[in-house]
């Protein structure tokens, strides 16, 4: 089998493992219990946090441990957006990006209408970028948080988001961006980014499921969502998960060290592989920036096909993918990332994205690359599938 749906999640690396296997057996204690079982797993917490924040080039105090990249989105929309409407009722604005993970969307919707705030959406250009201007046009004094992606899940197009956060800190707006795609092959620094939060997940870099990270900015206020026994400095309650946090923190020094080499490579298998598709299949169309990226990413619609009847036919010829993001798999609506880029709803439907992991191969692409000609062929000559 030649995997290439990194984007949907990645197998825990062995040294992530062997990193959390003493705090899911001996040193299983709770980190709030005051005993030696406690104390081990309260370092533990710390020592992890400390890596994190070294990675993100934060303090530990602005690093908070969530269940996931969901989570970590939530409570950046959601905490940052409701703090700042508590300390001034004036502020009930949201602006977000026409192309972001349904984690962020959802959350500023359910400020919409529980909290009586206004999602100003941010348009996209046929490339998926977001421009400062465009940004710039719909903050307003009532502006109480900007979010908007650093690499799209989908297509993998990149957001200048220095830039964008730079428009948004002219006005005194906080600015969150899900980095959970960019994690392994970007730079995260928050302070070059210039954001006030970051969201990450572990199982997109080699940590398990149900582990994430929020970085939130020095005094940056934060409502939490969850309540109870206060911790996370009272930001989200709940016994932490150590292991979790261990096996994060492991995975994101490790995808940091080789992070260059990494991206480089696999830039150069992608953009192989980019040209092998266009050039063995006739009308495939590649979606999102053309150079402005994800090394891991290359998504195409192939118009003439059902994007499903690809799907099932390279999985038949031993190419696992998948036709956009798997939060949205099953559903038999059009991307709503690729039609905000202006790509008709049919041809939308056409949509698959192959995403690689840092150890793909060429040679596994070549063969990826021969699959999807053939597999095209195949559901074109029946129709649409």
């Amino acid at each position: 089998m030649i995997f290439l749906d990194a984007a949907a999640t990645t197998p825990v690396r062995r040294e992530v493992l062997e990193a959390m296997w003493p705090f899911l057996t001996g040193d299983f204690g709770n980190p709030s219990s005051h005993h030696t079982l406690g104390e081990s797993a309260a370092t533990a917490l710390a020592d992890a946090r400390s890596s994190v924040a070294g990675s993100l080039g934060c303090r530990p105090g602005e690093v908070i441990f969530t269940s996931g990249g969901t989570e970590a989105d939530n409570l950046a929309v959601k905490g940052i957006a409701l703090a700042r409407q508590a300390a001034d009722p004036s502020r009930n604005r949201v602006v977000i990006s026409a192309v972001e993970h349904p984690a962020v969307e959802e959350s500023a919707r359910y400020l919409e209408r529980f909290h009586g705030f206004t999602v100003d959406v941010v348009p996209v250009d046929g490339q998926g970028l977001v421009t400062p201007q465009a940004l710039r046009s719909l903050l307003r004094p009532e502006t109480a948080l900007v979010s908007i992606m650093y690499a799209n899940n989908e297509v993998g197009t990149l957001q200048s988001i220095a830039d964008l956060a730079a428009a948004a800190a002219g006005l005194g707006i906080p600015f969150h961006t899900d980095a959970v795609q960019a994690a392994g092959w970007l730079p995260l620094d928050t302070a070059a980014l210039g954001v006030d939060a970051l969201s990450l997940s572990g199982h997109k870099l080699g940590a398990p499921k149900g582990c994430g990270v929020l970085y939130v900015k020095g005094r940056t206020r934060l409502e939490p969502l969850l309540h109870g026994g206060g911790q996370e400095r009272g930001r989200r309650s709940g016994t932490e998960n150590v292991a979790g946090a261990v096996g994060l923190a492991a995975a994101l020094a490790l995808a940091a060290a080789s992070q260059r080499e990494q991206a480089a490579r696999v830039t150069a298998l992608r953009d192989t592989f980019i040209r092998a598709v266009l050039a063995g299949v006739p009308n495939a169309v590649l979606t999102g920036h053309p150079e402005q990226r994800l090394p891991s990413v290359a998504s195409f619609c192939f118009p003439g096909t059902s994007g499903e009847s690809v799907l099932l036919e390279l999985e038949r010829q031993g190419v696992v993918c998948s036709s956009g993001s798997a939060c949205a798999a099953g559903s038999d609506e059009p991307s709503a990332v690729l039609t905000a880029m202006g790509i008709p709803r049919e041809v939308a439907q056409t949509a698959v994205r192959f995403s690689f992991s840092p150890t793909v191969t060429a040679g596994e692409l070549d063969a990826a690359g021969r699959a999807v000609a053939a597999a095209v062929a195949g559901v074109r000559s029946l129709g649409a599938g």
